[in-house]
């Protein structure tokens, strides 16, 4: 098989892999889901409100940022699941990091907001 060939069908399984941890994240996380209709809402909103190219790529991208830690923390939360049921310190510590990954990142956003609005 050739190269060429070889890699295209690396990138379908990318795209297929990709496909299914966005799918399956939507399915079982409410908060990713939450998070989707933020976006949309944020979207939205730069319609209305008189911002530049770089505010309005500083808003997109922190928004989709958002949607990646939250990947990433059902990722991890995935994992330690998979470990076992029991309580350990180290479970929650990585939960919470996760957790507060996306907290992190959805302040960075409100943060833009409130700048861009009150400037």
């Amino acid at each position: 098989m050739g190269y060429i060939t070889r890699e295209f069908r690396r990138v379908g399984t990318r795209l297929i892999n990709t496909y299914d941890g966005i799918a399956i994240t939507l399915k079982d996380e409410a908060s990713f889901a939450q998070w989707i209709g933020v976006n949309i809402a944020s979207w939205v909103l730069m319609c209305f409100v008189e911002m530049t190219s770089i505010e309005r790529i500083v808003i997109i991208v922190l928004g989709l940022m958002i949607l990646v830690m939250e990947l990433l923390n059902t990722g991890i939360e995935a994992a330690i699941d998979r470990i076992g049921p029991e309580i350990h310190p180290l479970s929650k510590k990585a939960k919470d990091a996760g957790c507060a990954a996306v907290a992190i990142m959805a302040l960075a956003g409100l943060v833009s907001w409130a700048i861009i609005l009150l400037d």
